[in-house]
């Protein structure tokens, strides 16, 4: 089982990499967050193995919090790993945490390929896999001010499908930044 690789990319587009890796070279499928933020050269890639009576498939990722939520997504029934790559690629792990915290099921509608049927499961099996996603490796912080800015706009009224939403959209670290983005977002709404 490979768990993880460290090589060069000779090749890349927006859905997978192709890595050496001493002298072999491996087609690894990622999501759009890692291709963004992927190095020049040399990469060190946490790997999803998946064997199939057809195919051997790795799918890579940057952060431990991103693998650790494909990997929660594809035991969920009528999710196979494309469908989880796609969620992978519309949300950041804090921001589907959001999403899932909030129960947002038109959040989850959101994503290519999830219809509402597959929204609403998604939500009942993840319920309560946002407190892990948003505790696991160093993405602490940002999703703390995630639930903190959550929280805030919940305290002026704004209901979670909305708040949601406009946070998923932002951009900032802090909770004052989350705060003051998603209130902009939340007028036009």
């Amino acid at each position: 089982m490979i768990v993880g690789l460290n090589g060069k990319i000779v090749h890349k587009e927006p859905s997978f990499v192709h890595m050496d890796v001493q002298g072999v070279v491996y087609e690894v499928f990622i999501s759009l967050h890692t291709f963004s933020a992927l190095p020049k050269d040399e990469v060190s890639l946490y790997i999803t193995h998946i064997i199939r009576e057809d195919a051997q498939l790795l799918f890579g990722f940057l952060e431990m919090s991103e693998k650790k939520l494909f990997a929660r997504l594809i035991k969920i029934n009528g999710v196979g790993p494309k469908v989880a790559m796609a969620i992978c690629s519309t949300y950041t792990p804090t921001q589907f945490a959001t999403v899932i915290n909030n129960k947002d099921v038109n959040g989850v509608k959101k994503v290519p390929g999830i219809g509402p049927k597959s929204a609403g499961r998604i939500l009942v099996e993840l319920n309560g896999f946002d407190a892990e996603i948003l505790t696991a490796g160093d993405t602490t912080q940002a999703s703390t001010a995630f639930s903190e800015a959550s929280e805030a706009l919940e305290a002026l009224g704004f209901k979670k499908d909305k708040i949601s939403k406009a946070l998923s959209a932002c951009e900032g670290s802090d909770t004052a930044s989350l705060v003051k983005g998603a209130l902009k977002l939340l007028q036009t709404i």
